[in-house]
Formats: C-alpha cells, structure tokens, sequence
C-alpha cells in the first residue's frame, strides 16, 4: 500500500425525523468505521429512536466517550455543533436550506449533506399506463409523501396527459387511497407528522396560474395532521409547484409535449435525487437514463425504498453537498478519512505497471507514459523515485478505471430487475494549482484525468513557473490536459439505476439470463 489513512477526528450525524433508525444507524456506523468520534445530534421530533439506536451501539461495545448523545434543538445548540470548529466533518440529512445556513454559518465546514428533492417521474406515451397509475400512487403517497424519495411531479407526455382516461384513472385511484389513523390496518394515507405550514400549506390550499385540482385534498376528522391526498393539474414550466419541495401528500402533474422536453422540465427544478420513468421503449429507457439529473434512476417500478448496496442512496443538483459519495455504496466510509502519500520507494511492481494498465486508447496518456520510461530520470532534475512513483500513479489509476471506476455494477443479478450501480466523470472541472504541488502530483492529476475522461481548466498563479509543467507541456504536444486531483472519487458522481425488466412476472427476451437464485 502506498497511502496512509486516518480518521477526520469528530463527526457530528444530524439525522432527519422520517428515517429514524436507518440513517442515523448508517451514519454512524460509517463514522466510527473510519475511526473517527461520533456526535449524534437527532431529530427532536424522534429523539427516543435515536436513544434506542446509541443504546444498541453501546451495548455492542462502542464507548461512549467514541459515541455521545446530544438532544436539542436543531435552531439553537445544534447550529452551534455543527459550526464548532472541533467538528471535523458533519453528516446532515435534512432540507437544502438547513445545508446552506450551516455552510454560511461556517464556510470551511467539511459538510456530507444528502438534503431535499423534486422528483419527478416521466410516463411517455410507450408506458403500460395501468402499471403507471400503481407505482405513481405508491411513490407519491406512501408515508404521506414524507419521503425525500417521493415523487411530487408527474410528467405526462401530450398523448397520455390528454388521455381523459388516463386522467380519470389515476384520479379514481388517488380518491380510493384509504386516510385514517395508522392504528388501522386498512389505511394508506396516515397523519403528517404535524399540521400543514409554509410552502407545504400553500402547496396543499392554493392554485397557480393554469392549474386545476383532479383531486382536491381535504382535511379529515378533527385531526389536523391528517389530509386526503390531492392532485394539481396543469402545473407550469417554472412556477411554485414545479420547483419547490413539498414534503407531503400532494402531487403536480404537468404535460411535455414528447420525451425531450419532459426531461428538460425534469431538470429544471434543479434538484436531483430520485426520478422515474414509465416506459416499455429501450431506447427512451436509454435516452432518459443518459439525460435526466439525478442520483437514483428507476425504470418501470416505485421511486422510493433504496436498498443498501442494491440502490446505494444520494443525488446530485441541490440534493447534495460535499462529495456525494452515496449512502449504502461501497465508497461512503471513504469520505469520512483523510489519505496522504506514503513517503516510502515504489517497488518494481508498483511502477513497472502491466499492459493492461498502462496501454490505453489515449494517445496522451500513452506517450506520457512511455516518455517517463524513455527520459524520465532526467526530466526536469527530477530523481528516480519521483519518475517511479508518477509511473505508479499512472498504473493506479487506470487499473481502478478498469475494475471499478469505468464499468457498471450489479451485485445482486436479482431476476426480474437490474440494479446497476455506476459512475458519471465530471465533464468540466477548474483546477487551481498550488506551488507546493509536486511533480508526482501534476503527473498524477493529468492520468486521473484523461483515465477518466474529464477535462479541466487549469488555474496557475500569477508568475508561477515550474519546470515539470513545462516539460508536461512539451511532453503533450501543448494539448489541452484535463487535470483533477489524485483522488479519482472525488471528481466522478455516482448513479443507481434500478430497472424491472419483466412484465408481471413474464422475463421475456431475458428468462433465460443466468441471474441469482430465487429462495
């Protein structure tokens, strides 16, 4: 191993109310795996899970110095935890605005935040739109629409929006839905956690311009928590109800006149954390997938109830800040440590790296390679070790592209559905060079680069001279390197893309696939 890893030190997890067992859980889990001291600031809403939750780690045998319990207030002794400045990182998951008034509070924060959604699913005039009408009712409705998964926008290509049955379907649906107190088994629209206020009463009492209610939500009984679900028709490209988060039982739905355009108004919400599609088309599945913004994809099924590692959880846009390395994925714990070089000679192995490492259909970095081979002792006075350890980093960097960073996973192979996990390279990044950069750093960054397939503006400091840069100018021809830093995770967003593939139990084309046993 060439890297040294050590823990950030304390980490403060500010988990939400609707989650409170599994998020708190993982996060600080992930937190003390890396090594690292754990605040848990919960919810108040849902303080006596979050007790039971440090119970059960303690009990395990974490100490409590190792994992603390702190109830209180998020506005008040939370704001200041999580603005300390002996909180070396804090795992939030909450509204986008609570993100940003941490980060103004303190601008240096090392903030891992998975925060709102406006998700939305597409149904194009290719659906089955039965099926579509199940799997919007359950993703809009369950849990009362509490879920940051929910979908709270339906986007209906002209064909299927101007299909009055289609409309009155869906709506006969919605009206079906029982509402009543979780105590009954019957019920499917429970309490809201506490009366309807702010964006979230406007949503559910007022029209915009062009809109119509299909289905009007109304209050039930004397319990004020508890509405019927609603469905607002006609919903207009950039208004209130296509682009503000509403956490609750309420649904927009808005007409595109083709797939196009229903994944640009997709986008434009600006968020991007869950979306769907309802599609019987491969080639829209393809084209939505490569398109649309967002961090967890489903194709022809519910929008909500990630599995760890199945559909590792997180998104992209205003859904998230830091890294958005994604909850339940194999990576998570890695943002939670810092690494650094080890100041220790590269063997033969290390730098002396195989073809399939080295030999790539980058013309670039094929000649960066073979000309650190050719000349690389004396380029630039730099010494051997050095020219090793750039090569090695060369070596690195397109073997983790080939086994991990440039492939699709699935580890499941269930039958009936994909569940792939994935990576999206940053396309335009600016990196500002630092003089303390090494050489082995600017060798490291262009390979991490074109292994990639990212292409950065570098940013040099005035009067900044470097006879590495020099000869890596020189070297690629005066080409335009792509340049990131040597931590390829960083620079790549990760996508979960889960697709049922059968058709009410009918596996088609595919039954014969070699997929995983069915206990």
């Amino acid at each position: 191993a060439t890297l040294d890893a050590r823990p950030k030190g304390v980490v403060a997890v500010i988990p939400p109310w609707n989650f409170p067992i599994a998020i708190p859980a993982g996060g600080v889990a992930a937190a003390l795996a890396a090594g690292n001291c754990v605040i848990l600031k919960p919810a108040s809403d849902t303080v006596l899970v979050a007790w039971e939750v440090a119970t059960c780690f303690w009990q395990g045998g974490v100490p409590r110095e190792a994992l603390q319990f702190m109830p209180c207030s998020g506005g008040g002794v939370g704001a200041k935890l999580a603005a300390d400045p002996g909180v070396d990182a804090v795992i939030l998951t909450g509204g986008t605005e609570t993100a940003l008034r941490m980060l103004r509070a303190r601008p240096d924060m090392h903030l891992l935040a998975e925060t709102g959604g406006k998700d939305a699913t597409v149904v194009t005039a290719l659906a089955d739109r039965d099926q579509a009408v199940k799997h919007v009712l359950h993703s809009a409705f369950s849990h009362g629409g509490q879920k940051c998964s929910a979908t709270s926008l339906l986007v209906l290509e002209a064909e299927v929006y101007d299909d009055p049955d289609f409309r009155a379907a869906l709506c006969d649906a919605v009206e079906s839905l029982p509402v009543g107190s979780a105590w009954e088994p019957r019920t499917r629209i429970g309490p809201l956690i506490r009366p309807p206020t702010g964006v979230l009463e406007r949503g559910l009492t007022r029209l915009e311009p062009g809109e119509q209610w299909a289905v009007t939500p109304k209050p039930k009984g004397d319990n004020p928590c508890l509405l019927s679900p609603g469905v607002k028709w006609g919903v207009k490209p950039g208004g209130f109800t296509h682009t503000t988060e509403l956490f609750g039982p309420v649904l927009g739905v808005m007409r595109a006149r083709d797939l196009d355009e229903a994944i640009e108004l997709v986008n434009q919400t600006g968020y991007g954390l869950t979306s769907g599609i309802e599609s019987l088309d491969e080639r829209e599945q393809e084209t939505w997938s490569a398109r649309v913004r967002a961090g967890n994809l489903y194709v022809n099924r519910v929008t909500t109830g990630a599995v760890v590692l199945r559909q590792p959880f997180g998104g992209m846009g205003k859904s998230v800040f830091g890294p958005g390395i994604k909850a339940g994925g194999p990576n998570y714990v890695a943002q939670l440590m810092d690494f650094e070089d080890r100041d220790t000679p590269v063997s033969e192995a290390d730098s002396d790296a195989n073809p399939d490492t080295t030999t790539t259909a980058d013309p670039l970095l094929s000649e960066l390679t073979e000309r650190l081979r050719a000349d690389g002792a004396h380029i630039a006075g730099k010494t051997d070790l050095q020219i090793s350890r750039a090569l090695a980093a060369i070596a690195s960097y397109q073997s983790a592209v080939r086994d991990e960073f440039g492939r699709t996973h699935d580890h499941f192979r269930l039958l009936g559905q994909d569940n792939i996990r994935r990576y999206l390279p940053v396309r335009e990044l600016r990196i500002r060079l630092h003089p303390d950069d090494s050489f082995v750093d600017l060798v490291g960054r262009v390979a991490a680069a074109r292994s990639l397939g990212c292409r950065i503006t570098l940013s040099v400091p005035p009067g900044y001279a470097s006879r590495g840069l020099v000869w890596l100018n020189a070297a690629t021809e005066h080409r335009d390197p792509a340049i990131v830093p040597v931590e390829l995770l960083w620079y790549l967003r990760e996508q979960s893309i889960s697709r049922d593939y059968h058709r009410y139990g009918n596996l088609g084309e595919r039954g014969s696939e070699a997929r995983a046993a069915v206990s």
